[in-house]
């Protein structure tokens, strides 16, 4: 039950979308989903690396992004609890100095003597995946609550399409040096963010609910306690499923589907992954407008999320015969699951002051951390229905529960965000 905050007299005072909260967020953002979408681009020359052959690239490469994703799933909570017990500050400092050390230790991963070069690769990308769990939920609840309501959709989509440009820094960084260098380049944005992030300043709606000693904040099971609120925090993540099945699925392992297809050339899975996030950044820019445009964040989604589904259609059974064609549909399909800012902005309007960092931080990492039984059922499909059909598959299941969740969670849209749950 939503409850108002009965506020102290210190207000959260609205600012302007070009403000240092929405800047910080914007850039913490780019880091963020450098880091996150680093590996998957130098999986395969990082693990040839290593030694690896191609079969082990795959069910290796597999494992090691499966515990990124587990660290994303334990982070989301860890963070979200923190963000609405500490402060959304709090998060933003800690997650980033998890994931900077996580990333530069990346780096080093060649060097490795005391232990299996491979479990240690693991065990980084665990702990950045902690780290980066944070990140996101927290700068998007953070720019929430100071923006006035209605410039939240913009705010945020300015937030994550600034941001989602980091997938294509992370590329051509690789390209221009090596993969150690990359991880090494990602810490060094890190640390140099954290150093910007000294000038932001807490919500005033945090602060004025964290002066009232009888709010509970940051009570991860209050989900599960109350039948509603369980049902808008299980849709907010359904809505989710379909991004990830196209960039943790389709552009992933581009290469497999490619071979698939009989494309003669070989798909390189870190150009599809950078294709498939500038269609993402286009449409995250481009949705916040079309959720303000339409006064409605489910219609906005709705209509993004069916562009996707159709292109993710003409990818696996469109006949694709060359390279630069499935590339093109990575980045139409991008654009499609370009509502990723928007769909984390309705899990923050879903939820009261006093739950909002938790729910809009688990509720991305829950997604993410699904990514381990989507890559999973996908391996066990490929050797009865082949690697076209095994996608179909996992596909089908993210898009049925997408449209199930958005089309029937309360609509959000110019919501006033000054209450509490009980």
């Amino acid at each position: 039950m939503a409850v108002p905050t009965h506020p102290s007299p210190v207000q959260s005072t609205p600012v302007g979308l070009f403000s240092l909260p929405v800047i910080v967020a914007a850039l913490g953002y780019f880091v963020d989903i450098y880091d996150l979408l680093l590996f998957g681009i130098v999986r395969v020359p990082s693990l040839k690396d290593l030694g690896l052959d191609a079969e082990q690239i795959s069910s290796v490469g597999t494992s090691i992004m499966n515990w990124q994703m587990g660290g994303l799933l334990i982070g989301g909570i860890l963070w979200g609890v923190l963000g609405d017990k500490r402060g959304r500050l709090s998060v933003l400092f800690g997650s980033i100095i998890t994931y900077s050390i996580a990333n530069i230790a990346c780096g080093f991963v060649k060097q490795v003597t005391f232990m299996d070069p491979v479990t240690y690769y693991a065990l980084m990308r665990f702990i950045a995946g902690v780290g980066l769990a944070g990140e996101l939920g927290a700068g998007i609840t953070l720019v929430s609550e100071v923006l006035p309501k209605e410039k939240r959709a913009i705010g945020t989509s300015l937030v994550a399409g600034i941001g989602l440009s980091g997938a294509v820094v992370a590329y051509f960084t690789v390209k221009l040096f090596d993969w150690q260098t990359a991880f090494l380049v990602g810490g060094g944005l890190g640390v140099g963010l954290l150093l910007m992030r000294v000038g932001v300043v807490e919500s005033g709606m945090f602060k004025d609910v964290s002066a009232q000693s009888h709010v509970s904040r940051g009570n991860f099971f209050a989900f599960f306690t109350n039948a509603d609120r369980l049902s808008r925090y299980l849709k907010c993540i359904g809505i989710g499923l379909p991004t990830w099945f196209v960039i943790g699925i389709l552009a992933t392992f581009s290469n497999e589907f490619g071979r698939a297809l009989g494309i003669a050339e070989e798909i390189q899975p870190g150009l599809a992954i950078m294709w498939c996030y500038v269609g993402l950044a286009v449409g995250d820019l481009a949705s916040g407008f079309i959720s303000h445009a339409l006064s409605s964040r489910k219609r906005g989604v709705a209509l993004l999320m069916s562009i996707a589904l159709v292109f993710s259609l003409l990818y696996l059974y469109a006949g694709v015969g060359s390279a630069t064609t499935l590339y093109a549909l990575c980045l139409a399909a991008g654009v499609g699951i370009g509502y990723w800012a928007m769909f984390v902005t309705i899990g923050a309007e879903q939820f009261g002051t006093n739950l909002r960092a938790t729910a809009a931080t688990t509720i991305p990492n829950m997604v993410r951390g699904l990514v381990i039984p989507m890559t999973l059922t996908y391996q066990l499909l490929k050797p009865s229905l082949a690697v076209v059909n095994a996608g179909a598959v996992v596909g089908l299941i993210s898009f049925i529960l997408g449209f199930y969740s958005v089309l029937t969670i309360p609509e959000t849209h110019g919501k006033d965000l000054d209450y509490l749950e009980e």
